[in-house]
């Protein structure tokens, strides 16, 4: 049966969800997600969406991003995101604008008929239960620490930051978005979305920043992108 969190429809989560198979996306709960859609059949499914109370799709990635795969294998853990903003456009191509704000982790049990062309999946919260909770923070983490990783990571990587803002950021909203945006490849992505908690999921990210800017600093002449 399909998770609840009170009475508010928005939160009575879907059994079944339509997904979005995307590589190098990452979605997570609280955090929030621009979206441009134009393929009619994800056209279609913005238009089921947005006519459920929830107004949920699924965001997960594909095991192989291979150009062609009208149905790639998936890995098994996805986020739910609720569409909170869309627009609308007709420039000779119909699409809309979206955002998504992460609702909760899901785990694919299995995979339902097609709809519209784009895939449904009946799935299970009860694993992430705890990212229904408000309440829960970053713990066990130096910030400071984070913040020197961080730094490091951005001038290696030649990111320009706006460092006044990112050090008045909380640490869970930091930690969110920064999972999010930064180029990491798809197992690192993944490996971030199923970190079991927010503490868990900084001590990751931490990890993979620092490896990055080893790699980056092996040599003052190595190739640049």
């Amino acid at each position: 049966m399909a998770a609840g969190g009170g009475q508010d429809p928005a939160w009575i989560l879907p059994e079944i969800i339509p997904v979005f198979p995307l590589p190098g996306v990452l979605l997570l709960p609280g955090g929030r997600l621009p979206l441009n859609i134009f393929e009619p059949r994800y056209v279609a499914m913005i238009d089921d969406a947005l006519g459920a109370p929830q107004r949920a799709i699924g965001m997960i990635q594909p095991l192989d991003a291979e150009r062609g795969q009208t149905a790639p294998g998936l890995y098994p853990i996805g986020c739910l995101g609720r569409i909170t903003s869309f627009a609308e456009h007709d420039s000779g191509r119909y699409r809309y604008l979206i955002t998504l704000t992460g609702m909760c982790r899901f785990t694919i049990r299995e995979e339902m008929a097609e709809q519209r062309g784009y895939r449904r999946m009946r799935v299970d919260y009860d694993p992430w239960r705890g990212d229904r909770d408000t309440q829960g923070g970053v713990t066990g983490v130096d910030r400071d620490a984070m913040l020197r990783t961080i730094k490091r990571y951005f001038k290696t990587n030649d990111i320009a930051a706006d460092w006044e803002a990112i050090s008045d950021t909380p640490d869970d909203r930091l930690i969110t978005t920064l999972a999010m945006v930064c180029p990491f490849s798809a197992n690192e992505k993944q490996a971030l979305l199923e970190a079991p908690d927010p503490g868990a999921r900084a001590r990751t990210l931490i990890a993979l920043m620092e490896m990055a800017a080893l790699r980056g600093g092996e040599s003052d002449d190595r190739p640049r992108h």
